[in-house]
């Protein structure tokens, strides 16, 4: 490659393969590259990327070198900067890539080369799996109130001749594992793999072990939790309901073998390992409201179990089992332990036990100093509120052994709760002696928001915390403590804050392979044991048709309707809006195309009819009131929403199809909506108040975002809500998780962030300020919180964390990908929001916003990222001025009293 000088201000940073950073063992055969610009002149404007030259080398001294073996793109004029697909030589399985990017700028100058970055492959071949899976011979009995089996411990001596130089060991596991090599713990990862759709799949995980050997004798163990491998709509004929795994690895002297080079040790996992009950046992059973918790008997502890030095004379051979299982990647990022949390207060009960306030309800880990008698069980309960003792079967338990003292700490499975009550102990605890962590997927952060609103910025906060709580094991749960179920229907609730406010592609991408893996089964409902509940006796793959879905993915079980299994239409379409990613939408439109087939397939004269059991059919669900009202029923206002949301589900898929140039589908899709629209508007259609069905917000909502309203009636129709929301319901919100994310939407793509702020801005029921008054540290599952059975950390009410970004900020994205956004600051009159900040690290950089109204004036900070413009579009009442520029300012249009200009890249202040 020829020597060039570095003269560019701009750098490529944020190097990521599939969304990831420096990922282990993808096992897709042409990766995407991403990267975006940050500029080291912070005066400077209109700067941008006119070329990019990738290289992908097969060692980092080649790379060093500037010596691309397996890729070099060389010059390629373009201003892309993200899902660059990979087109070098074939990848290799098992193998370690290095790759860097330089980039010209508008004034074709050359920018320094970014930093290294590398990924590993696994095994891109089903064939090359040699290893066999194994696991104890103990098989889950659902007759106990408590799991009956023992985590087990998994152990492989070997020796090796020399220090090897390449070892990246692939693990899979049905339930849990963690990854010992010589007594040491690879990785930070818990409560890995990512959760799964067991009957179809299993994921694996890449770890580089190479530095863990030694020349001489090895010991790898692995350390099985049972988790989700008993999860009931799991359990096929051909996998064990016990949890397993398979593992292996091809160990090398050489750092970079040749293709003839021998391993020094083919590691595996069969019949020649060794078993050892540990010391951890799963309490409850892995069901709704029996998630239970863990037992922990430190008689059984034995630091040596990983180590050369153990006696192996009481350890057993494990099973080897012949489960029929897709193996892939886990492509996602794996959880860990986040955010520490240490108590606030300890009290001594009448009963003498301790009761410890965290100050914070969460769901995660847990890990307690414990003294007592030898032998003795101290039972340790979880609570989310703070006059019961225990909520929803959250419990765990410590056995002693002979010298009375040990310490319990989380392993394979996970509590939720602020309380924690501590029986059987004989002194008391201390408050250095009890910690707490956040567990959840490892996404990063993406956004910053404040505001001059202490209410709204409590708001964003517990949105964003209540978020992070939900997304252990690489999807949104309802709620971590009752279900940890993936519904579709509150995933609309959460999704677009989700993309909004973290870094979530690859987290959304793997969720929409859930969604794929369960098309076609039916929902199960009711206790997953049971044989006699419902209609639903048969677990897991009873198909029903093939388009259908069930309501939660991967998960299988739980209620729902239309606007659950429509998420499969809807996700796809933000995340293409938010990542300008199209190859979404390719995997997808099959899913998208049966979804729509089997809602076709239940039509009668151009509506939508109840279909499925009793718990099938919902439309909106948990607004104010609504257990008094009746949610679940076969009223006409369920059959109008369900209806209206098809007709956005179509609407949105006709656009999908058009994006990927299926001009049959687009049109038949969108001649579908029309006709819907129309005999919804005939049967529903209120002339005498402008409503829909029942007149509720939710119907008036869903008929206006889907388009069912007539054009000459939208105005007035649009009236009614405003009425609705302002006047008759006193400006309260008063929808529910369905019908809450439509009317954000809805009022969103609108900008009538006036009636946000007065919905937001509520501290009585109903509201998110009603929570904060009643002491809430997350977000509720109702709008009432002293209904008995409802979570108070739910993914019920999480919409406004979306807002806060596109609305009172005003980060709007534009063209697909942020390539071109809109900065629209609200005009709003409110006493106490005066002001608002944000930043947005965008795919295209860091976006910031920042406005101020005082006084003296209205004030405007923005940042738009190099590679990238903005359309700055404020309202004439803003009074701003607004300075042309040529080739940096230009004035774009003045229509409805809104004026809008754009922005070269660069840091302005008006």
């Amino acid at each position: 490659m020829e020597a060039y000088a570095q003269s560019s201000k701009l750098v490529p940073k944020n190097l990521r393969l599939e969304y990831l950073e420096n990922p282990m063992g993808l096992d897709n055969p042409l990766p995407r590259f991403s990267w975006f610009l940050e500029s080291t002149d912070k005066h400077a404007f209109a700067q941008k990327q006119t070329a990019y030259r990738i290289l992908v080398s097969s060692t980092a001294k080649n790379l060093a070198k500037n010596i691309g073996d397996v890729w070099d793109t060389d010059w390629v004029s373009s201003n892309a900067m993200n899902q660059i697909v990979y087109a070098g030589k074939a990848l290799a399985s098992d193998k370690k890539y290095f790759w860097k990017v330089a980039i010209k700028d508008e004034k074709n100058k050359l920018s320094k080369w970014s930093d290294d970055a590398f990924w590993s492959v696994g095994l891109l071949n089903k064939t090359a799996w040699k290893a066999e899976w194994i696991g104890s011979e103990v098989v889950f009995d659902p007759s106990k109130n408590d799991c009956n089996i023992i985590d087990p411990w998994l152990r492989k001596s070997f020796d090796l001749s020399h220090k090897p130089q390449k070892a990246i060991i692939h693990v899979s596991s049905v339930g849990f594992h963690e990854l010992y090599v010589n007594g040491k713990r690879v990785g930070e990862e818990v409560m890995a793999t990512a959760v799964t759709d067991h009957t179809k799949r299993a994921r694996y995980i890449s770890y580089d072990i190479a530095s863990y050997l030694k020349k001489g004798k090895n010991v790898v163990g692995i350390w099985l939790g049972t988790g989700w491998s008993i999860h009931g709509p799991y359990v096929v004929k051909d996998r064990p309901n016990t949890p397993i795994v398979l593992a292996q690895s091809a160990i090398y002297k050489s750092e970079y073998p040749s293709e003839n080079e021998e391993p020094l040790f083919f590691l595996k996992t069969d019949a020649t390992w060794l078993l050892k009950d540990s010391p951890n046992q799963l309490l409850g059973v892995w069901d709704s409201n029996r998630m239970g918790g863990e037992l922990w008997n430190a008689n059984r502890e034995d630091p040596s179990w990983n180590q050369e030095t153990t006696d192996e004379s009481h350890w057993r051979q494990p099973t080897v089992y012949h489960p029929k299982l897709i193996l892939s990647s886990q492509q996602v990022e794996g959880n860990k332990m986040m955010d520490e949390i240490r108590p606030i207060a300890i009290e001594k009960q009448a009963d003498s036990s301790y009761r410890i306030d965290m100050g914070v309800n969460f769901a995660g880990w847990t890990e307690l100093k414990l003294k007592g008698e030898p032998n003795q069980r101290v039972d340790i309960l979880f609570s989310e509120r703070a006059q019961e003792e225990m909520t929803f079967r959250l419990h765990s338990a410590f056995v002693f052994d002979q010298s009375g003292e040990g310490t319990f700490k989380n392993k394979f499975n996970y509590s939720s709760g602020r309380w924690i009550t501590i029986k059987g102990l004989k002194e008391a605890p201390k408050l250095s002696d009890v910690r707490g962590w956040l567990v959840r997927t490892d996404f990063k952060s993406a956004t910053t928001f404040t505001s001059s609103s202490e209410l709204h910025n409590w708001i964003y906060t517990t949105v964003r915390w209540t978020y992070e709580n939900l997304s252990l094991g690489g999807f949104i749960v309802d709620c971590p403590q009752r279900e940890r179920l993936g519904y579709g229907g509150d995933a609309h609730a959460t999704v677009e804050t989700g993309m909004l406010n973290y870094h979530t592609a690859a987290f959304y991408t793997k969720w929409m392979e859930d969604w794929r893996d369960v098309s076609g089964t039916e929902s199960i409902v009711g206790n997953m044991y049971d044989t006699t509940f419902a209609r639903k006796k048969v677990m897991s793959g009873r198909i029903f048709n093939n388009g259908i879905l069930p309501h939660t993915a991967p998960t299988y079980m739980g209620g729902g309707g239309p606007s659950w299994g429509g998420i499969v239409v809807t996700l796809p379409w933000y995340f293409y809006q938010q990542y300008g990613d199209k190859q979404i939408l390719k995997e997808n439109f099959q899913l998208i195309k049966d979804w729509i087939s089997f809602l076709d397939s239940q039509t009668k004269d151009n509506l939508l009819q109840r279909f499925g059991g009793s718990w099938d059919y919902l439309g909106d669900w948990l607004w104010p009131n609504a257990t008094a009202e009746g949610m679940n029923n076969n009223s006409p206002q369920t059959l109008c929403f369900n209806n209206s949301y098809r007709v956005y589900n179509l609407r949105i898929a006709s656009k999908i199809a058009g994006q990927l140039g299926a001009i049959a589908e687009q049109q038949k899709w969108e001649e579908e909506a029309d006709a819907y629209s129309k005999t919804i508007h005939e049967k529903f259609y209120n002339p005498q108040d402008t409503s829909y069905s029942d007149g509720s917000m939710g119907n008036l909502v869903a008929a206006l975002l889907a388009d069912v309203v007539p054009s000459n009636l939208k105005a007035d129709v649009f009236k009614r809500l405003e009425n609705e929301i302002l006047h008759r319901k006193k400006g309260h919100i008063h929808v529910g998780i369905t019908g809450g994310a439509l009317l954000f939407k809805l009022l969103r793509e609108q900008n009538r962030q006036d009636l946000l702020l007065a919905m937001t801005s509520q501290t009585t029921y109903p509201s998110w300020g009603y929570m904060k008054e009643n002491d809430a540290t997350t977000i509720w599952e109702m709008w009432e919180k002293d209904l008995p059975g409802h979570s108070l950390l739910h993914s019920s009410y999480l919409y406004p964390g979306a807002w806060y970004i596109d609305g009172i900020a005003g980060i709007k994205v534009g063209k697909p990908g942020y390539t071109e956004f809109v900065i629209e600051p609200p005009l709003l009159k409110s006493d106490d929001l005066t002001d608002a900040e944000a930043t947005f690290e965008s795919t295209v950089g860091l976006i910031k916003s920042k406005w101020a109204r005082s006084p003296q004036g209205f004030s405007l900070e923005i940042s738009v990222p190099p590679n990238s413009t903005a359309l700055l579009k404020v309202r004439r009442d803003h009074n701003l001025t607004i300075p042309e520029n040529p080739g940096i300012v230009e004035f774009v249009s003045d229509e409805n009293d809104i004026q809008t200009y754009r922005l070269q890249s660069g840091n302005f202040t008006f």
